[in-house]
């Protein structure tokens, strides 16, 4: 039987899950703080460089330029099943351009989690 509700599973039932996006520079901005605004404080995120599947350069004052390189921001972000949806939304809002390049988002299931400092474990560990 499924149960809906997270109060109605005990925390260490609860799954979490792993967000991992790939975006632009230009949005990291307004995309942590939508993600802020909607509770998700703490994520982690590096500068990274990839290859990716365009096939044109851009010329700028007649100097050709490749895009075969592409930087972007990853973020790693780590949530309760119930707020991963929520999660993805909003990046895939924040995140938008409508131009080829705008990124990927993956979601994959994270078995436990646990915070250092106080030894809790599970979504306990998020808060």
């Amino acid at each position: 039987m499924l149960i809906s509700s997270d109060r109605l599973i005990p925390n260490k039932y609860k799954q979490m899950k792993k967000i991992e996006a790939i975006i632009r520079k230009s949005e990291f901005d307004e995309t942590k703080k939508a993600l802020h605004t909607i509770g998700v404080t703490f994520f982690s995120y590096w500068d990274v460089t990839g290859v990716g599947n365009e096939k044109e350069g851009h010329v700028y004052r007649g100097v050709s330029y490749s895009t075969a390189d592409i930087q972007r921001r990853y973020l790693s972000i780590v949530v309760t099943d119930s707020f991963m949806e929520k999660t993805v939304d909003t990046l895939l809002k924040t995140a938008y351009t409508g131009k080829v390049g705008d990124g990927k988002i993956f979601v994959s299931t994270i078995d436990e989690a646990y915070r250092i400092r106080t030894k809790e474990k599970g979504s306990e560990s998020l808060k």
